[in-house]
């Protein structure tokens, strides 16, 4: 078997799949070095940045590099290969003597690198996806995509609300009903929360020094929210890397920044930007009214559910959140939730398509190539 200097695999990862990682990892076994050109369009919507670090996360002994290109594809003109080349060459000006593809465009491509061309399962047989495929419903592929592509296709719900107003058992109930439904949903996760996991340490601690102490002995500062956030958010993260296309989180970082507010007043701004990275899709608020207030020893401030959940509700409007309040009994909650998420599930990521394929389209417009430069 041939063994090469230069290899070269590029293609859009849009998103990123097994077939992608099976052509990159059988060029890497025949390259001393191999260069992956990861080339985006601005119309489409999962960023190059993004794309470029999933494939450096995935292929740590592979270099690297992105470029937009955004210049439609047509096989049978040779300007717009020339244009293509231009961005590729730009990118990857190092000698190049193999590129390996899986498209019938193989041969040319390396033709015009001045290289071996080698093509890779072209029928697409050990790993019978596309991206064209996921980016219609990534559900279905879910088997071909790895951690950090499911973590960014993940519909991320959560459960929110005042204290004791049933958000752990929802999340429980919506995480049993998706694993019931089989398939790619027995893998449904829920995410804790860590807050609560917090609370109780602290207050472990307390009684360390001081035997029978109580919650309401417990003082948290302004200094405990920015930690809990960020535990927060990185278990979400790592429940939507092993999960299925849905992901149920007993609160989250938004969520914490009305925590703060209930326990030490004011807003936190380091707590307010980890809530604004959040990748969440939908907020699941639950209603105090028509569930008893139960003191489980870390829980105190009955009578303040009434203004938390007008300051959930509140912040969820005003920052835009795509929320749906649960009221009545749990059964009536439960089936309004699970509504909500199937509704959610229906519409997708909502990828946008990549530029058009000219090459058996002669009919659709050619648009202006934009202005481009390698990144």
């Amino acid at each position: 078997m041939t063994t090469y200097r230069h290899g070269l695999v590029l293609g859009k990862f849009y998103p990123p799949h097994a077939g992608h990682h099976h052509l990159v990892d059988t060029a890497a076994a025949r390259c001393a070095r191999l260069t992956v050109l990861v080339c985006a369009a601005s119309v489409e919507s999962v960023p190059l940045a993004d794309r470029v670090a999933w494939m450096r996360e995935l292929h740590p002994d592979a270099h690297v590099v992105g470029t937009v290109d955004d210049i439609p594809m047509d096989t049978g003109d040779p300007a717009v290969w020339d244009a293509h080349m231009a961005v590729f060459r730009a990118a990857v000006p190092e000698p190049v003597d193999a590129v390996f593809t899986s498209e019938a465009y193989g041969a040319e491509l390396g033709r015009r690198f001045g290289a071996h061309a080698v093509s890779v399962d072209p029928g697409r047989t050990l790993f019978p996806v596309s991206g064209t495929a996921v980016r219609e419903d990534p559900a279905r592929c879910w088997e071909y995509l790895s951690a950090p592509v499911r973590a960014a296709l993940t519909r991320r719900v959560v459960v929110l609300g005042a204290e004791s107003t049933g958000t752990t058992t929802m999340v429980r109930a919506l995480t049993d009903h998706y694993r019931r439904r089989g398939g790619v949903w027995a893998g449904t996760l829920g995410v804790p929360e860590y807050g609560r996991r917090f609370s109780e340490e602290a207050l472990a601690r307390l009684r360390a020094e001081r035997p029978g102490a109580l919650w309401s002995d417990v003082t948290l500062t302004a200094d405990d929210f920015p930690l809990i956030a960020r535990r927060q958010s990185e278990l979400e993260e790592e429940a939507a890397r092993a999960g299925s296309p849905v992901l149920f989180c007993d609160t989250d970082a938004f969520a914490t920044t009305v925590w703060h507010e209930r326990y030490v007043g004011g807003g936190h701004e380091e707590v307010a930007r980890i809530a604004a990275r959040g990748r969440q899709h939908l907020w699941l608020l639950t209603d105090h009214e028509s569930v008893p207030f139960e003191d489980d020893g870390l829980r105190d401030g009955a009578e303040l559910r009434p203004w938390m959940t007008g300051r959930f509700a509140a912040e969820l409007a005003r920052t835009g959140r795509r929320t749906v309040r649960l009221t009545g009994p749990h059964e009536r909650r439960l089936a309004t939730a699970v509504a909500a998420v199937d509704a959610l599930l229906a519409e997708g990521p909502r990828l946008a398509d990549p530029l058009p394929d000219l090459t058996a389209r002669p009919d659709l417009p050619y648009p202006p190539a934009p202005s481009y430069r390698p990144r």
